[in-house]
């Protein structure tokens, strides 16, 4: 008999304060060596800490297809297995990039076959809905398969994922490098967010990563810490390009960064050899997309297409407020196939009713240029005669503040200084503000004519 979805997540939360004090430490120290033993600290990804963990409790799909499998008997502790078992282990696994064993390794196998059992077992679940993508990203670039445990420990298989220094998704895309590899972010959208268009970002970012040092192992390492921490770590070591030999050149979290993304391989291939149990995984329907060219939001997407808001969401986690910009750009959204169908044979009726029914802060708002009838003397300083001037004055002031200020976030004065650099970084996308910007100049020009010092 399988348990009800609650009841398997209020027996996981229960579960998760016995590993509370383990998994929240963010480092720990470990015994590296043979002939000389030396103490060293080394950082866990975030992916290894408990507020990840209980993060993936809260996503529609853990708590809607995941349930607890009754044939398999789980154990709380893991069989002993010896070095040379593990090591063997290892080396059978079909991969092509280079698995070794040693004690670091061997810290981080402990830790998830011991004190994130729990953990595993929910990620095995998830991994159903993912790895498909994952894998079908990766083939596509021709770069190894096995890179599809990479979000294992960059986000524990969460979309949702935001790290303390604001890397965010499945494969933890900081801004920049996201922008650089076409995912868009912006105060609505969030691509980082979206499983596909991550996975192939990410996919041609590791292989360009393997471009550069002709190294999976330092790819990886790249990955995490960037290239230039990773070149830098090669020159200090005397232009090695083994791992190993760079390793104590490296970061603290790159250096178990790797020995993390080996023990992921290990424990998401070998987790019936330590008694852990995937929990079961009901996929949902069959999903499909539809294009949509003006905005809609999610709240009438779900009344018209009877699709619980939640769910919508899980699907489309990149639109970061329960709205589709399609006037912006043609946008995509997801939906099983019933709510497709039903989108498509009312698409008229939903988004005549959004337009109604749905206030949008994309509104333009016209300024008469005439001056208000009113016998009320103004209070300016300046004579009555220039009272023309000061209105142009006044709108050519709030124009400009319009554009510098409001829009761009930048103080006065700064706007033709910045109008190449702006032209280049948003391309043509930017040619609408700033056709509206030369227009202002003339009030702006008419203004300072105004300013002349009185005799």
């Amino acid at each position: 008999m399988k348990k009800t979805p609650q009841y398997v997540i209020t027996l996981l939360a229960l579960c998760l304060p016995t590993l509370l004090p383990a998994q929240i430490e963010e480092f720990e120290e470990i015994l590296f060596g043979d002939d000389e033993q030396k103490s060293e600290i080394i950082y866990a990804p975030e992916a290894l800490y408990i507020s990840e963990v209980d993060s993936l409790l809260q996503l529609f799909q853990v708590q809607n297809y995941l349930t607890i499998d009754d044939a398999c008997e789980p154990s709380e502790e893991s069989p002993y297995y010896t070095d040379e078992q593990l090591a063997d282990r290892l080396s059978r696994m079909p991969t092509r990039i280079d698995m070794p064993y040693n004690p670091i390794v061997r810290k981080f196998i402990d830790r998830y076959v011991n004190r994130m059992r729990k953990t595993v077992s929910l990620m095995l679940g998830s991994s159903n809905f993912y790895m498909p993508i994952f894998e079908q990203a990766l083939e596509s670039y021709n770069v190894p398969i096995e890179l599809k445990y990479l979000p294992v420990i960059e986000s524990a298989l969460n979309p949702k994922a935001v790290s303390r220094v604001g890397a965010t998704g499945l494969w933890q895309f900081m801004l920049a490098t996201g922008k650089q590899y076409g995912l868009r972010v912006n105060s609505l959208v969030d691509d980082r967010r979206d499983p596909i268009r991550s996975s192939y970002a990410a996919a041609r970012y590791l292989r360009d990563l393997f471009r550069i040092f002709g190294d999976w192992t330092l790819a990886i390492a790249a990955y995490n810490c960037g290239p230039e921490n990773v070149n830098k770590a090669i020159r200090r070591s005397g232009g090695s390009r083994d791992y190993w030999t760079i390793y104590q050149y490296l970061p603290a979290e790159t250096r178990g960064y790797v020995p993390a993304f080996i023990a992921a391989n290990y424990v998401m291939t070998y987790y019936c050899e330590h008694n852990i149990c995937p929990m079961l995984t009901t996929l949902p329907e069959h999903t499909d997309t539809v294009v949509v060219t003006r905005n809609v939001s999610f709240n009438t997407i779900s009344k018209f297409c009877d699709i619980d808001i939640n769910q919508l969401r899980e699907l489309n986690p990149q639109y970061r407020r329960d709205l589709v910009n399609g006037l912006s750009e043609p946008s995509t959204i997801r939906m099983p196939m019933a709510s497709i169908n039903k989108f498509v044979d009312q698409e008229d009726s939903i988004m005549n009713y959004d337009a109604l029914h749905t206030s949008s802060s994309h509104t333009y708002t016209a300024v008469e240029d005439t001056q208000p009838k009113s016998t009320r003397r103004s209070w300016s300083r300046r004579s009555s005669n220039t009272s023309a001037s000061n209105n142009t004055t006044s709108y050519g002031s709030t124009s400009n503040s319009y554009y510098r200020g409001s829009r761009y976030g930048r103080g006065r004065g700064t706007q033709q200084a910045d109008n190449s650099s702006n032209n280049s970084r948003y391309g043509k996308s930017n040619n609408k503000y700033a056709s509206a910007t030369s227009k202002s100049s003339k009030y702006t020009s008419s203004s300072s004519r105004g300013r002349k010092r009185r005799g």
